[in-house]
């Protein structure tokens, strides 16, 4: 299989090649509003789109088939899990009562409280935890409301002064050290092992009085479980510090173990990356966290409880820190993570972790890579070796298909970070692996010159993250 991306030019009035234009370039209509409103809020005329149907319909056609998405096929990038998402979850968020106005009383929303109390009590039994807020937009925003609630126990306990340090192992998401810092604490990096696992004789070491956390993935970023995670835990719990779980990696464990049986206190989920829906890709998102009895007090506000007499309440946590989101979070996003893990079950949850840990552990068994830490569960980090993990990726992206993560975590040398999620049939990892083989077999000029079969060829990456040239054009057609 060799996927070419489409692209459709055009030819300006100037002879200037241009990419799909822009839906307001295609047709539009001036119209004339006469309304009784203030000047200052009133424009005199406003142009507006008028493309017919199949136009519209053509126009998102043209850009869909210019990109790549986990529609066309494998997208590996490790610790994303950019998993397929079922189209039910969209039908189930489009039903006609599935969203209403935010400020609507509780005695007129119990169906959507019903709701919020159920995802509350599945995110709070699939993590072992006493229960989950539904508030945070995202998984980093979870972390930050997670560490939030960790100081706030800790003043609680007067030691807010004292607890100043969270211990951040350095094969951990970047997120982590940006969360704890915003969250004020100083970030202790804590070096893995041979094995790409945490030491406990270097974490004995570094946890004492003044540590108030330590954040951990399990498995971690190389898809390693940590198995001292009890001793680990008893470690961080004799100084009195709390046990952080990443929910980046929970697609290994669903069904199977729980975060909060290994000792942990606060997690966070990633309902994009482990209950199907859509990534956030800036948002809308929603990244829930979990927590263990003693911190159900410092949850955001509004929590949702059920009364004595069967319906639903909102309610303010005695010492809550305070909302971290409007309203009652991101509500969609929320839904179709109550859908999906309602229409999968105890039984699906517990089949989607298997199937994913087999395909990544098939897949590893079918790329000639070096892979130096094992065994690995969901995901798995293979070395390009001699190769630039960068020039390997733009070269799998001339097999049709997307490259895996690259160069992270640093821990292993070119890194390419590979997560196939339960989603792909074995004719897919066949694929996929064929993509590892070829773009192996290039040579260094070859993969030099590549992609050549995407709509867009070499980017610069550097430069277009540090330095973006935003432009538009305005219906008229003038350049600005």
């Amino acid at each position: 299989m060799n996927y070419r991306q489409a692209s459709w030019d055009r030819k300006t009035d100037n002879s200037e090649e241009v990419n799909e234009p822009l839906l307001s370039e295609k047709r539009t209509q001036t119209v004339t509003y006469d309304v009784d409103l203030p000047d200052e809020l009133v424009r005199d005329e406003l142009t507006l789109p008028e493309p017919a149907e199949p136009e519209v319909a053509s126009h998102y056609t043209r850009l869909s088939q210019m990109t790549y998405s986990v529609e066309h096929g494998p997208y590996p990038l490790g610790s994303c899990t950019m998993k397929y998402n079922p189209k039910f979850i969209e039908d189930v968020a489009a039903l006609e009562n599935g969203a209403i106005h935010p400020d609507r009383p509780d005695e007129y929303a119990q169906g959507t409280l019903a709701v919020l109390y159920g995802l509350q009590n599945y995110l709070a039994e699939i993590g072992g935890m006493e229960t989950a807020t539904l508030q945070p937009p995202a998984g980093a925003a979870g972390e930050f409301t997670g560490l939030l609630v960790a100081r706030a126990y800790h003043r609680s306990n007067g030691e807010d002064g004292e607890r100043r340090e969270v211990i951040v192992p350095s094969s951990a998401h970047g997120t982590n050290f940006a969360s704890a810092a915003m969250a004020g604490y100083d970030v202790v990096e804590l070096p893995s092992d041979e094995d790409g696992r945490v030491p406990v004789d270097a974490l004995e070491e570094a946890v004492y009085d003044s540590t108030a956390a330590l954040m951990l993935t399990n498995p971690n970023t190389v898809g390693v479980f940590e198995r001292d995670i009890e001793e680990i835990a008893e470690i961080v719990h004799d100084a009195g510090g709390l046990l952080y779980y990443d929910g980046a990696n929970l697609n290994a464990l669903l069904g199977r173990a729980r975060p909060g049986d290994m000792g942990f206190d606060i997690m966070h989920y990633n309902v994009h990356k482990t209950f199907a829906s859509p990534h956030g890709g800036g948002g809308p998102g929603a990244g829930p966290i979990g927590v263990v009895e003693e911190l159900t007090e410092f949850l955001p506000d509004p929590h949702v409880r059920e009364t004595e007499d069967g319906s639903f309440e909102f309610y303010e946590p005695a010492e809550s820190i305070g909302k971290v989101h409007g309203f009652h979070g991101n509500w969609l996003v929320l839904l179709k993570t109550y859908a999906y893990i309602s229409r999968l079950g105890d039984g699906g949850l517990k089949d989607t972790s298997a199937m994913a840990v087999l395909n990544a552990n098939y897949l590893a068994s079918q790329i000639d890579l070096d892979i130096p830490y094992g065994p690995f569960h969901h995901e798995f980090v293979a070395s390009a070796g001699d190769v630039d993990a960068a020039e390997f990726a733009k070269g799998m992206l001339d097999e049709g298909v997307h490259p895996p993560t690259t160069k992270w975590p640093e821990i292993v040398d070119e890194a390419l970070m590979t997560e196939p999620t339960e989603a792909l049939s074995k004719d897919q990892l066949d694929v996929l692996a064929a993509a590892f083989a070829a773009t192996d077999r290039k040579t260094t000029e070859e993969l030099s010159e590549t992609p050549t079969t995407t709509a867009a060829a070499r980017i610069d990456q550097l430069s277009a993250a540090r330095n973006p040239r935003l432009s538009w054009r305005d219906v008229e057609g003038h350049d600005e």
